[in-house]
């Protein structure tokens, strides 16, 4: 898909070429003088005019009439030149190739060294051009009757640069890398509750097993009784569909230590139990898998870079639904670990399901756990809708996890979780725990739940559940599902793997 050439770009033909341009004195140099020269200075007058913008993130077209091969020329505005970064330049790349996407082209090209600056490295520019490319093309096609038009997408991504080619074309192997992990987390998210069972999840899980060489392990139900998940079980006693227990293993490592495990809540859909969500809160729950999705496009991501770090995912993967079955208020339930829970709430079921689960990947041999789950709406209050709410038992894991969203433009923010609130968490009278100690500070009960089966093992929880999803397309991709923390999770276990 990708090609990296040392020639010159003015000489190509191409349907599109990308051209960066910082806001600075209008003096172009090197190929784009050529460029402008080509176009016998109208380039200079055209910014003078306001025509052609340097100001970040704006897009021009410029038909080349002939003056050059490449058909038309698409400026992307990257601001001033010390201000420029990564994310900046990734989402200007991102508006360039949603342009690109309406003029239906199949082929588009890049004069790479254009983006380049004192504060913006060569390489840089490579990842955010793959990523942005990937991010900002996904489309969930979804169900609709074929149209009979043939459809037209990028096919070809040409490369123009004077660095190593070997170089850049690992640089764009890494961000595509990022993006289509990404999407994979995206589709299985807006993947329907009926097409995306606990079975599904499991097949998907095989299927990057397959790829990439994991171990795989999928527990059924009689697997999952005999260890005594409880807490798991008692989620999908009202269900037609099954269970699972996913398990994927990468160890690149001659010796099964310093294990990172990934957790990911597997509610397929979710619609509240016998505390049951109103007809507009039960709309959209399919997306209650957003951190088993998150785990599963890590994994892929993973697999493609294969860092040097051990690896453990963990899924529990099931529905939670009304039946004669069902678990209920006022039940009294037995985990994994021994622990036992009142169950005040059975909405609040995704921390039992991970509660098992962190048990789980403790068995199987985590040393760091970090958990990613669309855990509460008290998240959406707290934070809104673009920022991801961590919790946290240990501030060296929250640092490396902190830097690893960072690197994939994926905000979080710390809140607290204090002895106070494990209080709470352990305030029942006939059980150890219970599972909904009250709305107030409901995203800290909900972390603060599982963070007592993590117990001193270090542990870090994402809740997901404002970021998992979007209302508005942007840049870097259309509405619905934004596979948030897939690139993070992957990101800290290459992180790891470099230490």
């Amino acid at each position: 898909m990708f090609t990296v050439k040392n020639e010159l770009f003015l000489q190509q033909t191409e349907e599109s070429l990308i051209v960066g341009l910082y806001d600075k004195p209008i003096k172009f140099e090197g190929a784009l003088k050529e460029l402008d020269d080509a176009f016998d200075s109208q380039l200079t007058e055209l910014i003078k005019e306001g025509d052609l913008s340097a100001r970040s993130k704006a897009i021009s077209i410029l038909p080349t009439y002939g003056k050059l091969p490449v058909k038309r020329l698409i400026f992307i505005g990257l601001g001033k030149e010390k201000q420029a970064d990564f994310h900046g330049v990734k989402e200007a790349f991102g508006h360039a190739f949603t342009q690109i996407k309406k003029l239906k082209l199949t082929s588009t090209a890049v004069a790479l060294d254009s983006f380049q600056s004192d504060a913006m490295e060569i390489m840089d520019s490579a990842q955010a051009f793959s990523e942005a490319f990937g991010l900002a093309t996904y489309e969930f096609k979804g169900y609709k009757k074929a149209s009979n038009e043939p459809e037209k997408q990028i096919e070809k991504l040409t490369v123009y640069t004077e660095a190593d080619t070997d170089e850049i074309k690992a640089a764009l192997a890494v961000g595509y890398a990022l993006s289509k992990g990404t999407n994979s987390a995206r589709t299985l998210v807006n993947t329907p509750g009926n097409l995306m069972t606990a079975s599904d999840l499991a097949h998907h899980a095989e299927q990057l097993a397959e790829t990439y060489g994991f171990e795989v392990e999928i527990l059924e139900k009689a697997e999952i009784e005999k260890l005594g998940m409880g807490a798991f079980l008692a989620v999908n006693q009202g269900s037609a569909e099954p269970p699972k227990m996913i398990t994927l293993k990468y160890q690149p490592k001659e010796e099964w230590t310093d294990v990172l495990g990934l957790v990911g809540k597997g509610v397929t859909f979710d619609t509240g139990g016998y505390s049951i969500k109103p007809k507009d809160g039960i709309v959209g729950m399919k997306t209650d898998m957003g951190g088993a999705a998150a785990v599963l496009g890590a994994m892929e991501i993973i697999g493609e870079l294969k860092p040097d770090q051990n690896v453990v995912a963990v899924i529990p993967a099931t529905d939670n639904m009304i039946s004669g079955h069902a678990f209920k208020p006022d039940d009294v339930i037995t985990s994994m670990s021994g622990k036992t829970i009142e169950v005040l709430n059975t909405d609040a079921e995704g921390r039992l399901v991970l509660a098992d689960a962190i048990t789980y990947a403790k068995h199987h041999g985590a040393n760091y756990l970090v958990d990613v789950a669309t855990l509460t709406g008290g998240v959406v209050i707290a934070l809104g809708t673009d920022k991801t709410g961590v919790f946290a038992n240990n501030d060296e894991l929250y640092e490396e996890v902190l830097a690893a969203s960072e690197e994939a433009g994926e905000f979080m923010w710390r809140l607290p979780l204090t002895e106070k609130d494990k209080e709470r968490i352990r305030s029942s009278k006939i059980a150890d725990l219970n599972n909904s100690p009250g709305r107030e500070g409901h995203a800290i009960m909900g972390a603060g739940f599982i963070g007592e089966f993590a117990e001193g093992t270090p542990w870090v929880h994402l809740d997901i559940a404002g970021t998992a999803d979007t209302n508005k397309s942007g840049p870097l991709g259309p509405d619905g599902a934004t596979g948030v923390m897939a690139r993070t999770l992957a990101l800290l276990a290459v992180a790891k793997g470099e230490k």
